[in-house]
């Protein structure tokens, strides 16, 4: 246990110093957030880099439209709690204004539209860093980001011309047009958030922890059912299954998995017995090998 504390307080402060030198060092911040528990445990970090005052740049969703309503109604009241500025752009904006394509079929996902809603956010606002919760032991292609990552004046990552970061030396010098996307989480993982989580008693959707709920199974997943968003076919048969979601993002593409944790600690347990990562649950990985590369390279998060 005390060496779980050591390292959670040695992470802690790596994140207060990168909000820090965020705010020192870019003029228009934004914090990416989708009501999910790392961007949450994000908006904690950057209450104790800032207090007593309160968070210096506002929040920013991306909403697909296809958001599990829980997560939704956590976004809004914990804006409203903190009284900071919540933005919202919307991927159906962009489908309307014929930008992007709505997909089709059992596999049809809006994760990969956020893209061009988040550029042209970007864009609107001239944000030049933009704060995520994306973390290195997720998914091989995240593992290659640094903690200031830049992107190109087309929102563009190029993963072989990284800058080097030695010695917690982060550089936010960049040209006209260009924006960085920052990680202050970059060195958790899993079930150092779920940790913090429980050690800062902080609240999180109720949709992370074991609930009933209408579900099918296909390819091996559980996918819910409780809604017309997700594509099922005739012949996928609904029940009702105890299950919780370790991730969560857009629905047609997060599926729960079976449990029983009902609380943090349960959950905590379950995390450190599991063999399967916490993004096995998100199909639009499993696209191609390199789905979430090609992804990023076009400007995801």
């Amino acid at each position: 246990m005390i060496k779980s504390t050591v390292n959670i307080n040695a992470l802690e402060n790596e994140a207060i110093y990168i909000f820090r030198e965020v705010v020192a060092q870019f003029e228009r911040p934004v914090l990416l957030f989708s009501g999910g528990k790392d961007s949450i445990t994000l908006v904690k970090l950057a209450q104790k880099a800032f207090y007593p005052g309160k968070i210096p740049f506002p929040l920013l969703h991306i909403d697909t439209g296809h958001n599990f309503p829980e997560t939704i109604a956590f976004r809004d009241e914990l804006a409203k709690d903190l009284g900071v500025e919540l933005i919202v752009r919307n991927v159906q904006d962009a489908i309307d204004q014929g930008k992007v394509k709505e997909e089709s079929g059992r596999y049809a996902s809006r994760n990969g539209l956020q893209i061009t809603t988040l550029l042209d956010a970007i864009e609107e606002f001239k944000f030049d860093a933009c704060i995520g919760g994306a973390r290195r032991d997720e998914e091989k292609a995240r593992a290659k980001e640094r903690i200031f990552s830049v992107r190109d004046s087309f929102g563009q990552w190029d993963e072989k011309n990284q800058r080097p970061e030695l010695f917690d030396m982060l550089n936010g010098k960049i040209d006209l047009g260009q924006n960085v996307r920052v990680f202050p989480i970059s060195n958790w993982t899993e079930l150092d958030v779920w940790t913090y989580i429980e050690s800062e008693k902080i609240e999180i959707p109720s949709i992370y922890f074991s609930h009933k709920r209408n579900v099918f199974q296909r390819d091996g997943l559980i996918w819910s059912a409780d809604d017309s968003i997700v594509y099922r076919d005739e012949e996928e048969t609904v029940e009702e299954l105890m299950v919780r979601f370790r991730t969560v993002g857009d629905m047609s593409c997060t599926a729960a998995v079976l449990s029983n944790a009902t609380e943090i600690g349960d959950v905590i347990e379950e995390i450190r017995s599991s063999t399967i990562s916490e993004r096995g649950a998100r199909i639009d990985d499993k696209r191609s090998e390199a789905a979430m590369e090609k992804r990023k390279q076009q400007g995801y998060f």
